[in-house]
């Protein structure tokens, strides 16, 4: 029997588990999904909007792999620094693939970076999200005008959480800390900008599109900047989805004013260069004016603007971390590999693979990773013939309990599901997500019996 561990319960790690039961090459395999928090599903529970709730059903279909009688849920266990080392977790299984994905933010790189009020726009949807290692902020408190920088999907959807009314925000999971502070939000204003132009922006037509269907908020674009870029005028050389955010964009362009009570501006050709101050705190971001260099990049041109803010969010990016006993290239922010096998001294290290974005970087959409997980799991099952011959435990389970580990499994995420339904049924809401270390895993425990 092949039995193989999977770090990580995000979509990368819960279809590599699909991939891995689902060939017949080698019957018998068993898989158990680690993640170092009680919850599974990852970045589906903890990245996506919380009115995002069609995406968030992607968590019926990876409760269907977590739920396989032959794979096993294992919450609450931290591999590498300060938990369960790598080489220890190779003593157990035949295999281990890593799919922890990109876990740090990029970051401005300019002065003024660190001043209160400045945050990564992952640590505001943690925030919002309910992750227990979000540090308490209100974020919003104080704050008319925001500054987002960057013109991704996560850009966007921070954007669209500053300006929604909470009358939209009580149906969801959101946390109840979190809803009442968003609920006395005096956000008026939220910028998001670029520095480039709008057919180099990196959202998708349907993320976009929703910014223009909130309630009591107008989306401005100045005309003058969309001119800027060559692609504007004639998006037909542009990929299908830079072709409708043009046309998207232009007709924001030519709206008239309608003065709504909250505004969101797409700004194009800025390059931030400093975060401003005010009274100890974030006052503005200061920006260059950039050009297109003929080339795909931009350069700037000398010229500035300051736009004011209480709150800047950065969303320029991920970047995967090392793990601690397995080769990093730090340029790419990967773990090398071919194929999916881990790459020690230019070899194929048996038994160690990757998934997901530790492997490839932060590309793509949640789709993305289902192949990304099946090329790995093809190169492991041919591989299996050697594995299998190494001898592991017969539960590894027992091992892991006996190195003083507590691992949570599937009957205590269902204690936190109920959990969270009856904190929902109290406030008068659905479901409603458990923001704290402590809380997750006294409900854990309790669903453990």
């Amino acid at each position: 029997m092949l039995q193989v561990a999977v770090v990580g319960s995000g979509p990368s790690g819960v279809y590599t588990a699909q991939s891995l039961i689902r060939q017949d090459l080698v019957p018998g395999v068993r898989v158990d999904v680690i993640d170092r928090l009680p919850c599974p599903y990852g970045l589906v529970r903890y990245g996506v909007a919380p009115d995002h709730e069609k995406i968030k059903s992607l968590q019926n279909n990876l409760r269907t792999v977590l739920e396989h009688d032959r794979v096993r849920f294992l919450g609450g266990i931290e591999i590498g620094p300060g938990g369960f080392p790598t080489e220890r977790l190779l003593d157990l299984y035949h295999a281990v693939v890593y799919c922890v994905g990109a876990a740090a933010d990029r970051r401005l790189g300019v002065p003024g970076e660190d001043l209160p009020g400045s945050h990564s726009a992952t640590e505001f949807v943690s925030w919002y999200s309910a992750h227990p290692d979000a540090t308490a902020d209100g974020f919003v408190a104080g704050v008319e005008s925001a500054v987002v920088i960057g013109v991704g999907n996560v850009a966007v959807d921070v954007a669209r959480m500053l300006a929604r009314g909470v009358s939209e925000l009580r149906p969801t999971d959101m946390p109840q800390a979190a809803l009442g502070v968003l609920a006395g939000s005096r956000v008026r204003e939220v910028h998001m900008v670029g520095r480039r132009g709008p057919s180099q922006a990196r959202f998708t037509t349907k993320e976009l599109r929703e910014l223009g269907s909130l309630p009591d908020t107008e989306v401005v674009v100045d005309p003058a900047e969309l001119a800027l870029d060559p692609a504007y005028a004639d998006p037909s050389g542009l990929p299908a989805v830079g072709r409708r955010n043009i046309e998207v964009m232009r007709g924001w362009a030519e709206r008239p004013a309608r003065n709504l009570p909250r505004r969101i501006r797409l700004r194009f050709f800025l390059r931030p260069v400093a975060v401003t101050e005010a009274a100890g705190r974030v006052g503005g971001v200061r920006f260059e004016r950039t050009l297109p260099d003929g080339r795909g990049g931009v350069t700037g041109c000398g010229e500035y603007e300051d736009i004011a803010g209480q709150l800047v969010l950065r969303s320029v990016g991920y970047r995967g971390v090392p793990i601690e006993g397995l080769p990093f290239d730090p340029g790419l922010g990967t773990v090398p590999h071919v194929a999916g096998r881990v790459q020690r001294e230019g070899a194929a290290s048996p038994g160690e693979y990757v998934a997901g974005w530790i492997k490839r970087g932060p590309t793509g959409v949640i789709g993305t990773n289902r192949p990304c997980a099946k090329e790995t799991v093809l190169s492991l099952l041919e591989d299996a013939p050697a594995l299998v011959r190494k001898g592991v435990p017969e539960d590894p389970l027992r091992a892991l309990r006996e190195a003083g580990l507590r691992p949570v499994e599937w009957q205590g995420w269902l204690g936190i599901e109920r959990a969270e339904a009856e904190l929902g049924a109290a406030l008068g809401r659905g479901p409603v997500k458990i923001p704290d270390w402590t809380g997750l895993l006294a409900a854990a425990r309790g669903g453990e019996g």
